[in-house]
């Protein structure tokens, strides 16, 4: 599935092609960054990776997420409020009923892309329970490790199978 994902962005980012995407209708600032994701192989899945530039803007109740190819165009994003999750590739627009049901047909395997605000905010998401550890926290089956946190890094694995492991390196707007 990453795979395809990632044919996909390279095929957007190649042609140059995008959908307009709705726009999360608050002040939310746009967090950005790198990230890097790794599934394990498992049963009958061959291990799978991607690496894109990001740029995420959320609120509670409503977020849109993009990954950029390495000149800065736009390859996939996803938007969602409390209705509907949309996930917008050159192949066209697909509506799911949920973040998870999003994340499972984008990228293989269900990332709680719900609390990644929160989570690369270096803090639990409060819509779930967490237990906090010396570097970092865990919290819906994730360990998330903030630790390196002030040089801009967050990094979060579930180890139940397939493993995943998801790393960011934050940009910083420079003090003014």
């Amino acid at each position: 599935m990453i795979s395809r994902l990632w044919a996909t962005a390279l095929l957007v980012g190649v042609t140059g092609c995008a959908t307009p995407l709705p726009v999360v209708t608050d002040a939310t600032a746009w967090t950005t960054g790198r990230l890097s994701l790794q599934v394990q192989a498992w049963q009958d899945r061959p291990a799978q990776s991607l690496s894109a530039a990001f740029e995420l803007r959320a609120k509670a109740s409503a977020g849109e997420l993009r990954m950029l190819s390495p000149l800065g165009t736009l390859l996939v994003a996803a938007t969602w409020d409390q209705q509907v999750a949309t996930l917008s590739t050159p192949e066209g627009q697909r509506r799911f009923d949920s973040l998870d049901q999003l994340s499972r047909q984008a990228l293989g395997e269900t990332l709680p892309l719900a609390a990644l605000p929160d989570w690369l905010a270096a803090r639990p998401w409060p819509q779930a329970a967490h237990q906090l550890h010396a570097d970092g926290f865990e919290q819906l089956g994730w360990r998330i490790t903030t630790d390196r946190f002030v040089e801009g890094w967050i990094s979060a694995t579930r180890e139940s199978p397939p493993q995943v492991k998801l790393r960011v390196k934050l940009e910083r707007a420079d003090p003014a």
